[in-house]
């Protein structure tokens, strides 16, 4: 028998302590399982997320990009994605001054970017003039606007027709 054997069971009292432990851990979660503490937990029946999957050093990373939905782009990448959603961005801001503020910001970001000498591809992304682009966004509102207004045009009435009606 070795050191720690218990001259009484024949067994280590090392052992015997974590099987005492695991029988008090199995009754806690019987307890609990009985008073319902398990019942209508958050993500219940459902899948734990990435169990089984291969171990990834950069999860972490990946997740705080899906989930702050950060870009990883280069900027000048970035630059022609923002270029292409520009005209939407700019038709849901409410007022001239905004949509002048946040095409000149987009005129400085690249700037920005043309003066920096990173590396990856060239910014070919061309800048906004601010006066066209307001005009044009200016012409999209009013059409917009005329547009919903004729689709809340009440209906015309249908003329009534007279009981007697000459052919």
């Amino acid at each position: 028998m070795g050191e720690d054997d218990d001259t009484r069971t024949g067994g280590s009292a090392a052992e015997a302590r974590i099987r005492h432990q695991a029988r008090w851990v199995d009754l806690q979660i019987e307890q609990a399982m009985a008073r319902g503490e398990f019942d209508n937990l958050p993500g219940q029946g459902k899948p734990i997320e990435d169990l089984g999957s291969s171990h990834d050093p950069d999860w972490w990373l990946k997740k705080l990009v899906d989930r702050e939905q950060i870009s990883v782009l280069p900027p000048a990448l970035a630059l022609r994605k923002e270029d292409v959603e520009l005209d939407a961005t700019v038709d849901r801001l409410a007022g001239e001054a905004e949509v002048r503020r946040e095409l000149e910001s987009f005129n400085e970001r690249v700037r920005r970017a043309r003066m920096q000498l990173t590396g990856g591809p060239p910014v070919v992304t061309a800048m906004r003039d601010v006066d066209a682009e307001v005009a044009a966004w200016s012409e999209r509102r009013r059409s917009r606007l005329t547009s919903r207004r004729a689709d809340e045009a009440p209906p015309v009435a249908p003329r009534r027709r007279r009981w007697f009606r000459r052919r």
